[in-house]
């Protein structure tokens, strides 16, 4: 990802004076204070935020930086604290405050609907009067500008739910914008990007800093701090721990500052050692429900001991290969694991699957990975509810002991708080994907599919993660990654495949590929090379000739 400008480039505006002399801050935090029952999420947190910057605030997952934005914007109310609004004391005790304060929110979750159009989403709660008409005309002719000075390129008459996630992210802005905001606030807005999609986004924000508008940017992605930030605060545990020019600071430190110790940002792994072939997949091919080609004739091997990166652009059949791998889609081709066919009819399930050895970690934790509204220990056994060591008898499950399981693995995968009680709902973006590791790895499959395993999740979760994907692999496990992070693919995978349009474009290897390589590969360029792939399983057939399987 080639990113925003570096920070030396940088100028901002003008800021106003204050009497005392120097600059006002668009934004001054003080002694901020929230507590949810005996969880204490914000304590006396104070914070200054000049106007015409970047800046950024990072943390892991749970240290608080939502809940203080969401004061900041008026979802919460601080229980301590005052907010100061370009030098004036103000109350937020609602959205609507902060909109008439200035403040626009780029949640992580959109808040769109999603049959509505782009205009009718931007208008929404800021009509001008009863009548419609008026007011959707004005705000098409004032998006239609918006879009062009930023370089948006949104109909404001599309369906909202035919929009990428990129383009409706978009929306969210320009619904800012049209509400003249000054300062924006966006919640891990790259989380759901491509990255051609997050470089747009960044030119963007680039933009709109020009402008002197201010903007707070919660992200955990270290590289997109140094690289779009002015300033960046770190919080830990609901403290704020540092604010510090970012040209001054290092992914080294912030990581450490984040997570209260040393963090290897770099994945530490031998290399493979591949086995026997457990997966292998020929002439893959899937059509959706519009008649769309979705896979178009996949070929690929994955042998015990080995990691295949799937790289690619977000919808290019990457999802489609989970799923059909995983037992959620209908599909024509083979593919075997273990020696054995499975079947692509629709009548195998993902029950199935497990029995045959395949766990799955879904791109989506929130709809295929857990039901939120239920406890840790009942998603800790879902897929795996007919397990015998669950059973009580023929009738009951041991739901005593399925909890001292829950117990086992939460401590073992470092899940906080290690509450099997808690529902699903109430822990971080990465405790709940460690939820639905420790499911699937606790199991030793013999094939792990994992699609985008550190998305949302924060420095130091991403450095535990990163470390069972390869003591999996080092136990002999086979793995299937999907991921947009091309740094995640390249540092975890033994060998990558770049997928484009439902077909695989060509394999690499980790070690001597490159970003503007697999740039090629994703954007349509085919492997100009006779067979990559044929070279890279030759190199495992002398492997195996010397006699490991690992």
């Amino acid at each position: 990802m080639s990113g925003p400008t570096q920070n030396a480039t940088r100028q901002a505006p003008a800021a106003i004076a204050s009497p005392q002399g120097g600059a006002v801050p668009a934004i001054e935090l003080r002694g901020i204070s929230k507590a949810f029952g005996p969880v204490q999420a914000n304590k006396d947190i104070s914070i200054k935020v000049m106007p015409g910057t970047i800046h950024g605030i990072i943390g892991e997952n749970g240290a608080g930086k939502s809940t203080l934005m969401s004061i900041l914007y008026g979802f919460y109310k601080a229980d301590r604290g005052e907010i100061v609004i370009n030098g004036r004391e103000t109350a937020i005790p609602d959205s609507q405050a902060a909109i008439r304060a200035g403040i626009g929110m780029v949640f992580q979750h959109f808040k769109l609907v999603p049959n509505f159009t782009v205009v009718e989403n931007v208008i929404l709660g800021a009509e001008d009067g009863r009548l419609l008409r008026p007011s959707i005309a004005k705000a098409r002719r004032e998006l239609k500008r918006l879009a062009e000075d930023y370089e948006m390129d949104v109909d404001p008459d599309e369906l909202v739910e035919n929009l990428s996630v990129g383009h409706q992210q978009r929306v969210e802005i320009l619904k800012a914008l049209y509400r003249q905001a000054e300062i924006l606030i966006l919640d891990e807005p790259t989380g759901v990007l491509t990255p051609a999609e997050a470089d747009h986004l960044f030119r963007i924000l680039d933009t709109l800093r020009a402008e002197g508008k201010t903007i707070l940017l919660i992200t955990h992605k270290l590289r997109e701090i140094m690289m779009a930030t002015d300033t960046v605060s770190v919080m830990r545990r609901g403290e704020m721990t540092a604010t510090v020019k970012t040209s001054e600071t290092s992914p080294t430190e912030l990581a450490e500052l984040m997570v209260g110790r040393k963090v290897l940002l770099n994945v530490e792994k031998t290399k493979a050692q591949p086995g026997k072939p457990i997966l292998e997949v020929r002439d893959l091919r899937v059509t959706d429900e519009a008649g769309v080609a979705r896979l178009k004739g996949v070929d690929l091997e994955i042998r015990a001991g080995e990691i295949l990166g799937i790289a690619g652009v977000a919808g290019n059949g990457q999802t489609e290969l989970l799923e059909v791998l995983g037992g959620y889609q209908v599909a024509k081709g083979q593919i075997k694991v273990n020696g054995k066919v499975l079947d692509l009819t629709g009548r195998a399930d993902a029950q199935s699957r497990r029995r045959d050895g395949i766990a799955h970690v879904p791109e989506d934790r929130h709809h295929h990975g857990l039901i939120l509204d239920f406890p840790a220990w009942e998603n800790f056994i879902f897929g795996y509810h007919g397990a015998p060591e669950y059973q009580k008898n023929a009738l009951l499950m041991d739901n005593a002991g399925i909890v001292k399981a829950t117990e086992g693995a939460m401590e073992r995968f470092d899940v906080r708080p290690p509450i099997p009680s808690l529902a699903a709902k109430n822990f971080s973006g990465g405790n709940q994907q460690k939820i639905v590791l420790a499911r699937e790895i606790e199991r030793n499959p013999a094939l792990l599919l994992i699609g985008q395993p550190t998305r949302g999740v924060d420095i130091g979760a991403i450095e535990f993660i990163h470390k069972r994907i390869i003591e999996l692999r080092d136990a002999g496990a086979a793995i299937l990654l999907v991921s947009v992070e091309l740094d995640e693919i390249r540092s975890l995978s033994d060998r990558i495949a770049v997928m484009f349009d439902g077909e695989i474009m060509g394999f690499r290897d980790p070690a001597t590929t490159d970003e503007k390589d697999l740039g090629l590969l994703m954007a349509g360029m085919r492997d100009p090379s006779p067979d990559a792939h044929e070279d890279l399983a030759h190199e495992d057939s002398e492997a195996d000739d010397d006699g490991g399987e690992g």
